[in-house]
Parts: structure tokens; sequence; C-alpha cells
């Protein structure tokens, strides 16, 4: 399989479904609350169909596979994610453009949701590398993508400007395949314990 190929995943705790415009009400309600976060692209709930058309654009050209986080707990989709700078032929792929509502903060959601991604791109896809970008000053995601186990693997400085003219320095951080076992394991005792 590869990672453009859209797919449902599930777990106890989420369920990733491909992007597409029966989720704007819920992602309209998930981002409210989240305007003062400069640092990241997340929608204002005026933009999230805009927001929705980019990814699915993305997708069409084969650079993204873009998902809906729906939360089981509450049946609402709380945010997004996707696999992104597809890169098929030498097996690696980034996971980015993620955003959760602040409801979902601080709880399972991200956690389930990576193990999710993370699992398909190494055993379904066999991926040799997972990649993850991150804002400089985006410390809370910085802090996410390292518990996650990935490990950093230096910043790239001056990397992009953003929509706000603001020139970003991108950390990035990675998961082998080689470590993926581990990051596995450590994944599913953090679900598990709370």
């Amino acid at each position: 399989m590869d990672f453009a190929t859209p797919v449902i995943l599930e777990n106890a705790f989420v369920r990733l479904e491909p992007l597409d415009d029966s989720h704007r009400a819920d992602l309209e309600r998930a981002c409210v609350g989240l305007e003062h976060a400069w640092y990241t692209s997340v929608p204002t709930p005026d933009r999230v169909g805009d927001d929705i058309a980019k990814r699915l654009a993305w997708r069409d050209a084969g650079h993204m596979n873009p998902f809906a986080i729906r939360r089981l707990k509450t049946g609402e989709v709380v945010g997004e994610s996707t696999y992104c700078n597809i890169d098929q032929p030498n097996r690696h792929v980034e996971i980015g453009y993620t955003w959760l509502g602040p409801a979902a903060h601080r709880t399972e959601v991200n956690t389930a949701a990576k193990l999710l991604m993370l699992t398909h791109a190494f055993e379904a896809c066999d991926a040799i590398a997972v990649e993850f970008m991150t804002h400089f000053h985006n410390r809370q995601s910085r802090e996410a993508i390292a518990r996650l186990g990935a490990k950093q693997d230096g910043v790239l400085r001056n990397h992009r400007i953003g929509p706000d003219g603001i020139i970003r320095d991108t950390v990035v951080f990675s998961i082998i395949a080689g470590e993926w076992p581990a990051v596995r394991r450590g994944l599913a005792e953090r679900l598990a314990h709370g």
C-alpha cells in the first residue's frame, strides 16, 4: 500500500477518516479558541471550508493524504492530520499539518492518532522513515512530538516565510524503521495507562 491511498484507521480511542466536506461543521467548532496560535496553521471557523478544499487539492495532486480525527468518546471530529511530503519511491513520509481543538488537548487523542498513522506508515506502507516538522516557537508541538518517541534531527533556519511575513525556523524530528518497535510499544503503554 502507498501513503496516498485513502484509508480509515481506527483504534479504541479515535477513528481517522479520509477528510471531506462532511467534517466541516465539527471542524468549525473544534478550531474555536485556537486563533492565538500564530506559530501554526490552524484555520479560523470561517476558513475551514477553504482549508478542506486546499488539503483535498493537495491530495488530488498526490502530495498529501488528509484525515479528519474523530474522538470516539464523544463522536466529534476534533482536528486534522495528514501524510504529507510523500516520497513513495524512497518510502519516506511526513506526518504534519496536524491540529487539535482545545477540548482534545492533553487527552489520549494525539497519541492514539499518531499510533494509528505510524503503524500504517511502517507496517502497511513499509516506511523507512517518518518525519515531523514544527515551528521552532511551537513548544507544545515540539514536546508532543518528542513524547511520541521521535528524535530531533535538527533545525532548518529561515526555512519558510509565514503568511504574516515572519520567517520560520523549522524543527525536524523523525522515527526510523529500526526504532519503530520500541516507539510502538511506548505509545501503546501510554494509551493503556492513561
